[in-house]
C-alpha cells in the first residue's frame, strides 16, 4: 500500500495474526464465546488494550471495554468495535478485524497525541454470533437493555447463559437494568462477508442498513401411500409439493433482487415425514430465511407466498398451512449524517467507496437502537467467510482503520455540534 495513513498496517496484522493462533487446533479459526479459548482471545485484547493506555473494564453484559476519557467530562461517549467470537471453523477475520482496527484507532490517536474531546471505547461485545446457548448479540443487546430476560435461563449442558455471562466477568444480576444514554455515535468495522467490493474493486462498503431478518414456516402435508404401488397419478405427494415451492421460491426472490434495494430468500431447513424410501412423503416442513433492505419488499414477498401456497396445494392436491413468520426483524437504516461523516472520510484517506446494504446481522443493529449507528465494510477474498477459507487483505483492514480514525476525528466535532445545536433549539 504507497498510502500514507495515519493508522499502524503492521500492528493489525500483528494482532490479527496473534488471535488466529487462538483456536481449536483442528478446528480453524474456533475461539467461540465463552470458551476457555475465547477468554485467552479475551486477555491478549485486553493486554494491547491496556498497552495502547485505555483503561480496561468489563461491562454487566460481559461486553470487554478499553475506555479513554475525553477532554469534556459528560459530552458522551463515541464507541469504536465488533466482536472477538467466532463460528465453529470460520472466523480468522470476522468480527476480529472490527476489534483489532477500533483498538489500532486508539493507539494511532495517542501516537499523534491526540485527545478527544469526547470519551472514546473501543469494545469486543460478547457473543455476537450464535453461541453455545443457542442465542446471538447476546453483549450489544445486554449493553442497550434489549436481551430478554428468559434468556439468562438458557442451557448449555449445566450451564445457563447467567453462569455464562458470569464466567466471563459479567454481572447476570445487574444486566437487565445496564443502559447507555451516554453513548452519542457508534462505528463498526466488518469484512464484507460477500463479493460486491473485491468484484467492483471498491475499498470500502458504507452500509446503508442492516437487512431485516423474516424466517417463515411452512407446513405441507400429503398422504402418505405405497411407493410402489401407488400409481402416480393418484398421489398426495408433499415432497413434490414442497419442491416446487422451493424453486418459486428461489425464482420471486431472484426477480425481487433486481429492484433496488438488497432482498434474499433462502429455504435453509427441509423436514420429510416419514423419511423412508419406500412410503410416499406425507409431511415437509421447511423454514424460509428472507432478508430485505427495505421492509416493504418483505410485506409484497409475504403477500405473494401467501397466494401461492394456496394455488400450489389445488395443483398438487395436499393442504398447505398459512405461512406463518416466527421471526421478524425490521431493517436497521445506518443514521444519515454517520454515512456522510464515513464518507468524508473515504475522502479524506483516499479510498474508493459505495454504498450497500448488509444482508448479515451486526450488533450494530442493537446500538442503532438507542444511538447513532453505521458501518464499514472492507473486501474479502472471493466473499468467503463463515469457513476456514475466509480472508481479508491486510491493506484493506488498514485502510478501513484509516477511515475509522477519520471518522470518529470529525465525529468528535460534529456531535458537539449537533448537541449544541439541539440546546439551542429546546
Amino acid at each position: 500500500m504507497n498510502r500514507n495513513l495515519p493508522v499502524n498496517a503492521d500492528r493489525i496484522a500483528e494482532d490479527i495474526d496473534a488471535l488466529a493462533k487462538i483456536t481449536e487446533p483442528d478446528h480453524p479459526w474456533t475461539r467461540r464465546a465463552f470458551s476457555p479459548l475465547f477468554l485467552e482471545g479475551r486477555a491478549y485484547i485486553e493486554a494491547r488494550m491496556k498497552a495502547a493506555g485505555l483503561e480496561t473494564r468489563i461491562d454487566a453484559a460481559g461486553n470487554l471495554i478499553g475506555r479513554s476519557a475525553g477532554t469534556k467530562p459528560g459530552l458522551g461517549t463515541i464507541m469504536v468495535g465488533s466482536h472477538s467470537d467466532t463460528v465453529p471453523d470460520g472466523g480468522r477475520f470476522d468480527g476480529i478485524a472490527g476489534v483489532i482496527s477500533a483498538l489500532e484507532v486508539a493507539r494511532a490517536l495517542k501516537d499523534q497525541g491526540i485527545t478527544l474531546e469526547h470519551d472514546l471505547e473501543i469494545i469486543d461485545f460478547l457473543a455476537e454470533e450464535v453461541s453455545i446457548f443457542g442465542v446471538s448479540c447476546v453483549g450489544s443487546r445486554g449493553m442497550t437493555g434489549q436481551l430478554p430476560e428468559a434468556w439468562l435461563a438458557r442451557k448449555s449442558g449445566e450451564r445457563d447463559l447467567a453462569q455464562g455471562i458470569f464466567g466471563v466477568g459479567g454481572d447476570p444480576e445487574t444486566l437487565l437494568a445496564q443502559r447507555r444514554p451516554d453513548l452519542k455515535g457508534f462505528l463498526e468495522l466488518h469484512i464484507e462477508q460477500g463479493p460486491v467490493l473485491q468484484n467492483e474493486k471498491k475499498d470500502i462498503g458504507i452500509v446503508t442498513a442492516i437487512a431485516g431478518i423474516t424466517r417463515i414456516e411452512v407446513i405441507v402435508e400429503g398422504r402418505a401411500d405405497h411407493a410402489g404401488t401407488t400409481p402416480m397419478d393418484a398421489r398426495a405427494d408433499a415432497l413434490v409439493a414442497a419442491s416446487q415451492l422451493v424453486l418459486d421460491i428461489r425464482d420471486a426472490a431472484a426477480e425481487r433482487a433486481k429492484t433496488p434495494g438488497h432482498f434474499a430468500a433462502t429455504v435453509g431447513e427441509f423436514r420429510i415425514e416419514p423419511n423412508a424410501a419406500n412410503v410416499v412423503p406425507s409431511k415437509v416442513v421447511l423454514l424460509i430465511d428472507g432478508r430485505a433492505e427495505i421492509r416493504s419488499d418483505m410485506e409484497a414477498f409475504c403477500k405473494w407466498l401467501d397466494a401461492h401456497v394456496i394455488k400450489l396445494a389445488i395443483a398438487h392436491g395436499v393442504m398447505i398451512n398459512s405461512p406463518n413468520r416466527v421471526s421478524d426483524n425490521y431493517p436497521t437504516p445506518g443514521n444519515p449524517s454517520l454515512l456522510k461523516t464515513l464518507e468524508n472520510a473515504c475522502e479524506t484517506v483516499g479510498a474508493k467507496h459505495r454504498r450497500m446494504a448488509s444482508g448479515a446481522g451486526h450488533d450494530t443493529a442493537w446500538i442503532a437502537k438507542v444511538a447513532p449507528a453505521a458501518m464499514i465494510f472492507v473486501p474479502c477474498k472471493d466473499g468467503r467467510s463463515h469457513s476456514a477459507d475466509e480472508w481479508a487483505k491486510n491493506d484493506d483492514i488498514a485502510l478501513g482503520a484509516a477511515v475509522l480514525f477519520a471518522a470518529v476525528r470529525e465525529m468528535d466535532q460534529t456531535l458537539e455540534r449537533e448537541a449544541e445545536d439541539g440546546a439551542h433549539t429546546r
